[in-house]
Order: C-alpha cells, then structure tokens, then sequence
C-alpha cells in the first residue's frame, strides 16, 4: 500500500482545519447554554501552614456534632471523646498525644479563656459543654509543639473560637434513641444601635448504659454588639447548668463472669453535676496601622464529681 506524501497530510490537516471552522462558525448560532456548575470546597479554608488555619461558621454547620465539644473535630488530627458522664470535661487527643481533659490544648471563647487554671480534678480542666455550636462564628487554631503568645496551655496547641453577633429567629427541636432530646430557640434583633442576640439549649440523654446517664443540660446566651465592624463592643453573658449519671471504668472480670453487661455498672452513685456562669466584655477598634483589643471577663465555675477509681 502506497503512504500519502507530506503534501497529503498537509492537505488532510488544513481540510480538517477548516471544516472545524465552519462547525463551529455554524454550531455557534445554535449554541445551547451550559447551566453554571459552582464547586464549594470542604475542610479547613485559610490555612496560613499545615499546623495553623481558620474554619468557618458555613464549615462549622454542616459537621454533625455529638457533644459541643466535638466542633473541635474541625481541627485535623484532634479528637474529642468522653468517659464519666457527658456532663464532665471532654478527654482531648491531638496528633497522637493525650492532651487529659484540656492541660495542653489552650481554649478561647470570645477572648475568654476556658482552661481553668486550679482544678480538683485537672490542670487546665476544659468544659465546654456551655458552648451553643450554633452560635460560633469561626474557629482559629494553631498546632504545636509551643507559642508563647498563647500562655502555659498551648504546649500542643490553641484553639479560639468567636461568636456570631445576629442570628435569624428560629426554634428547632430532635428526638432521637436512647432518650435523646434536643430544643434550640434563638434570634437577635435591633437595639439601641446595636444588636441584641438570644439563645436558649435544652438537652437531655440517656446513653446505652443500663444505668441511664439522665444527662441533663441548660445552656443560655446573651449578648450585645454596638459599632461597626472597624471600631466595636461586645458584652455577652452565658449561663450553663448540667446533671448526670456515669457508668465508668469497670474491672474487666466483672464482664468476663457476667456479673455486668458491657454497658453495666458496679457503681450507680457515679456522676456529677456543674455550673458555669461567665460575663465578658470586647472592645476592638481596627485603623490600617494598628489594632486595639481590650477585653475583661468573669468566670464561676462549680463541679460535684463522683467516681470510683477502686472497682
């Protein structure tokens, strides 16, 4: 078989050439219109380096949260978890370390700090079971292994949390197993040239556990914003109330025999309950030179605990 000649190819290449001109010349007038396709990216936005970054309200929404606390899952590799009753702090894991109930993971809510600095039951212990989720505005954090701007805490990291100053007026309500019951009400409206925000939680849940944990929580939130978003003040209030039962640690003979089931408990007395009330106070005033930041706070925080460390 005969090969066509350069001159051939050529020929067949600008044949081409122009007869895809014309379709396109023609298709053109009766070109069909593509709907827009918009691609919202997940996870974590703004990251200033692996270990530091910002996560939105929009990011924050839509994470299904068991506990407050686990709004802190936002930050990769942290993990929140929980033994001796919801009502107790949270137990907190970052990159592998055991972080205990808040000592080395430094928290700010509203340039308020959490980590208390005398505990009975732990250096820096970190409630935050008086977070409402739905009100943070964003989530700042920064991982290890140490920033002195952050103080004694953040010897794995440092976590800030703002929040939102308007809200639409809602009321949602969740049933769920295990006795689970949820009723978030809220709303902010025009006040004095300012915006005044309200938010009241309820929560209740027993849990798998034979002895139910009969969790019970109260949450509340007040707060007032006057300025613009250059030169502000924000005085918040929060309240939380909190009840429960604790199936905790057991021997593991005790499953073994049969003497308990593995939600079972030796111990029915174990729980606890808290109290947190906290006023805080901001003022930021922003220029393209400088910024200004002044805030005050004051903090009660009361824990009955109940546990059982001898089986």
């Amino acid at each position: 078989m005969k090969r066509p000649g350069a001159t051939s190819v050529a020929a067949l290449l600008l044949a081409a050439t122009v007869g895809g001109a014309s379709a396109a010349e023609t298709s053109s007038e009766d070109a069909i219109p593509v709907a827009t396709v918009t691609v919202i990216g997940t996870g974590v936005s703004n990251m200033d380096a692996a270990s530091a970054g910002d996560v939105t309200h929009d990011e924050l929404a839509r994470q299904p949260l068991l506990r407050p606390a686990a709004v802190l899952e936002n930050v990769p590799g942290l993990i929140v978890t929980q033994h001796s009753g919801e009502g107790k702090a949270n137990q907190y894991f970052l990159r592998a370390f055991n972080l205990d109930h808040g000592t080395d993971l430094a928290t700010e809510v509203d340039g308020m700090p959490v980590n208390l600095p005398t505990h009975a039951h732990g250096q820096g212990y970190t409630d935050l079971n008086f977070l409402i989720p739905e009100l943070i505005g964003d989530l700042h954090f920064k991982k290890g292994p140490y920033y002195a701007d952050e103080g004694d805490f953040a010897t794995a990291g440092a976590i800030r949390m703002t929040l939102l100053n308007e809200i639409p007026t809602s009321a949602t309500l969740g049933f769920g197993q295990d006795g689970y019951r949820h009723a978030l009400l809220g709303g902010s409206t025009q006040v004095t040239n300012g915006t005044l925000l309200g938010a009241g939680d309820l929560y209740h849940n027993d849990g798998p556990f034979d002895h139910p944990d009969d969790y019970n929580r109260l949450n509340a939130v007040v707060r007032y914003r006057r300025g613009t978003d250059q030169d502000f003040f924000t005085l918040t209030g929060m309240a939380y109330h909190g009840k429960w039962n604790a199936t905790d640690q057991v021997p593991e003979h005790a499953i073994t025999e049969g003497l308990i089931g593995r939600y079972g408990t030796l111990n029915p007395s174990d729980g606890g309950s808290s109290q947190r009330l906290s006023l805080s106070f901001n003022r930021v005033r922003r220029s393209e030179d400088d910024l200004l930041q002044f805030s005050a706070y004051v903090i009660r925080y009361q824990l009955d605990l109940y546990s059982t460390f001898t089986y």
